[in-house]
């Protein structure tokens, strides 16, 4: 059965990126979550998807700009605060895996030490847009687990993530196509749909084959796989 992704905790029921929402993903029952990193102005990780602070929270400025504590000071959504890198480590653990977008630049080593620090190299995933920066994490660890982000893949898409040490590619779902979802497993890869949020495009993705399905919805796409198995 494919595994669901929850995008951002469960970006379209919680707060995205919070730990409400990460907890909502572990009730819910996905098989992964997935947040992104970015590095504050004093070197801290935040789970935080956009360079700035303005569409997520009540803040603005950008993230790197920010000392930790003016970002922990704003409200994240419902009262949420946003999370360190740690936090979220310790909510997931045990519970469910946990995919990792490197978003801000650095923040590979840090993100790398501190999944070391709390022994679960098995349980995370790190994947980027930037497949030099996967490059690195594998420089860092060789047994840790990367993917490579698409938004528009080519040709040499599968090759590109093999070079980098990827195990999946993870692509937007509209520019997916049978033959790179072929061309993938043939190679050993897992391939990852993001971000479907309707049955008719889960369906879609679940009959050209896909592995993963990442989504702002993981409520629905569950429901629906219970439906139909």
């Amino acid at each position: 059965m494919v595994q669901v992704i929850a995008h951002r905790g469960a970006a379209a029921i919680e707060p995205e990126n919070t730990l409400l929402g990460f907890r909502h993903a572990i009730e819910l029952g996905a098989d992964w979550t997935e947040c992104d990193v970015q590095l504050t102005k004093d070197a801290r990780l935040v789970v935080l998807h956009d360079d700035t602070v303005d569409r997520t929270t009540n803040g603005t400025g950008a993230v790197g700009e920010l000392a930790f504590e003016e970002v922990r000071a704003l409200d994240a959504g419902k009262g949420e605060r946003v999370p360190t890198f740690e936090e979220v480590l310790a909510t997931v653990k045990g519970k469910i895996r946990l995919q990792v977008e490197l978003k801000g630049v650095g923040t590979e080593a840090p993100a790398v030490q501190t999944v070391k620090e709390r022994n679960m190299k098995r349980e995370v995933l790190f994947t980027s847009f930037h497949l030099d920066w996967l490059g690195k994490v594998k420089e860092i660890d060789p047994s840790l687990q990367v993917g490579a982000l698409f938004d528009k893949p080519t040709e040499q898409s599968c090759r590109q993530a093999l070079h980098a040490g990827a195990r999946s590619i993870h692509v937007l779902y509209k520019r997916l196509t049978w033959g790179l979802v072929e061309e993938a497993h043939s190679l050993g890869l897992q391939i990852s749909a993001w971000n479907p949020d309707a049955e008719p495009e889960w369906r879609a993705m679940m009959a050209l084959g896909v592995d993963l399905i990442g989504t702002n919805r993981p409520d629905r796409l569950i429901a629906m796989l219970r439906r139909t198995t």
